[in-house]
């Protein structure tokens, strides 16, 4: 029979793994606890909670009918101000409004404080890890929560945030906006432009021919012509149905030479403006109507960009993006952070882990030995 076994004994490698479990789990929560318990500085969370709408005005058919609507759909909008918020832009927008160092330094808190570097990149990194964005696509709520050692301090972050925020909302709304009108207006400059050069145009023929309307000037001499034309026709039936020995006759016959004086100094009026240049009044016609024409049809685009402007105007104000803010920037009462059993417990799980995977190595190697 074999000798019943002896009692068990500590070896060396039992000592070693022992001291290892204290050095690499043990002794750095307990330097961990007294850290987090003694020098780590309480730190206050403020919250604020915003989404991006879009009012849209219905047309004036539908407000007939009171139908107006209130839509979400900014999803855009709400994924720029997402990456805004978290870039170097709102860093430096909210450090003209707080005076971060102040609000993030601690020198008695070195681990949970930014320190002395003051650099943009460093107070970016620092930034998105005291300020937490939480965005829903879905829904396009976006929640701030941002953490200082005061909490003063993280509700005047929170409210420049939102504030910054809104004045980014309100610049894309005045782009869209100038976007919306801009090519229309361009049409309607345009327009305004070949308006004013045919007016100009217009205007310096009648400066340059002393002629107001070419048409109308022929026009008023023929009807001179035809009236007196008419006149004498009636003069002369008049004298024929005179009496030869009237006393009114000589006076119907002057009358009727003053009558044929008056139609040839008018025809000779006439056929001198023509003779200087046969094609004189023709050109002057032609060239008037060609003017007349031009301004016509500026006219009708000028009417027709105008109209296509204003629509655009009109559709663009129905369309206006604004930020609702659902909850205000808080201020804390109590320090909710750091959550030091929470780092405790995470710390001592993720080094008893590491632990035991190092002794499963060291257990592995010697047993292939």
């Amino acid at each position: 029979m074999r000798p019943p076994a002896g009692l068990a004994r500590l070896k060396n490698r039992h000592k070693l793994l022992a001291a290892s479990f204290l050095l690499i789990v043990v002794l750095p929560v307990l330097v961990s606890a007294f850290y987090l318990f003694t020098i780590a500085n309480d730190q206050y969370a403020s919250r604020v909670g915003f989404s991006v709408r879009r009012e849209e005005s219905s047309s004036a058919v539908e407000l007939l009918g009171g139908i107006t609507q209130l839509t979400g759909d900014t999803s855009s909008d709400a994924d720029i101000l997402y990456e805004y918020i978290q870039s170097e832009e709102m860093v430096r927008a909210v450090g003209r409004r707080v005076d971060l160092m102040q609000a993030f330094a601690n020198p008695g808190d070195p681990v949970f404080s930014i320190g002395s570097d003051a650099r943009i990149e460093k107070m970016l990194a620092f930034w998105n890890r005291m300020v937490d964005v939480f965005y829903d696509s879905g829904t396009g709520l976006i929640e701030i929560r941002v953490l200082a050692f005061h909490p003063e301090d993280a509700q005047a972050i929170t409210t420049a945030i939102a504030d910054e925020s809104s004045d980014v909302i309100n610049r894309l709304s005045a782009t869209a906006r100038e976007d919306a009108t801009r090519y229309a207006r361009e049409e309607l400059d345009k327009s305004v432009a070949r308006l004013k050069k045919a007016r100009s145009a217009l205007t310096q023929f009648r400066a340059r021919s002393q002629i107001v309307d070419p048409q109308a000037t022929v026009q008023g001499r023929m009807g001179i012509l035809n009236n007196l034309q008419s006149q004498l026709a009636t003069s002369m039936i008049s004298l024929d149905m005179m009496a030869k020995d009237d006393p009114r006759r000589a006076e119907l016959q002057q009358r009727l030479d003053v009558i044929r004086n008056r139609i040839a100094d008018e025809r000779s009026e006439f056929g001198r403006a023509e003779s200087t240049s046969p094609d004189d009044f023709a050109n002057l016609i032609n060239e008037y109507e060609s003017l007349t024409v031009d301004q016509s049809f500026a006219e009708k685009a000028y009417l027709s960009a105008l109209a296509a402007y204003d629509a655009a105007l009109a559709d663009a104000q129905r369309k206006s993006r604004y930020l609702a803010i659902h909850i205000s920037p808080t201020l804390a009462e109590t320090a909710e952070y750091p959550r030091r059993m929470m780092i405790l417990i995470t710390l001592a799980g993720l080094l008893i882990v590491s632990w035991s995977i190092l002794a499963m190595v060291y257990y592995s190697l010697r047993d292939r030995r």
